[in-house]
């Protein structure tokens, strides 16, 4: 049973930058754009388990600090040619606060 969990609040979060969650299903990169959007992926990038919480953000998408892999923060797919996924976790904001869907 998913339940909304009270993270951070939005200022907390830099912009372009990311903040991390410990969860029993593993670190959960919560990112914030220049948009004030939201997005939490798995901290792990697809190819080598790279910290995506230490990447760039840039519009919806996220760059992998280890090999420079770009991805979605909306789905967490890798962009073509690179292959691969990482889980995406539903975020909401309320108020001014984060909350995240576990």
């Amino acid at each position: 049973m998913s339940e909304w969990k009270r993270i951070i609040e939005l200022t907390e979060i830099p912009q372009l930058g990311s903040r991390v969650v410990r969860s029993a299903k593993g670190d959960i990169a919560i990112f914030r754009n220049s948009e004030n959007k939201v997005f939490a992926l798995r901290d792990q990038c697809p190819h080598k388990g790279g910290p995506l919480s230490q990447g760039i953000v840039h519009g919806e998408t996220v760059t992998c600090p280890l090999h420079g892999w770009n991805i979605s923060l909306v789905d967490g797919t890798a962009t073509a040619p690179d292959e691969g996924h990482t889980t995406c976790f539903e975020v909401k904001i309320d108020s001014g606060v984060v909350f995240l869907k576990i």
